[in-house]
């Protein structure tokens, strides 16, 4: 696992949660997040 939370950095970075996929969670689990779900 990785120190970075890269979604958190990418997010202080200005880019919208709507447009990051978390792709170390699987597609059903994703839904559950602030983050995009594909």
């Amino acid at each position: 696992m990785t120190e970075i939370d890269l979604a958190e950095e990418l997010g202080r970075l200005g880019v919208p949660k709507e447009d990051i996929v978390l792709g170390f969670h699987s597609p059903f689990m994703r839904q559950f997040t602030d983050y995009a779900v594909s």
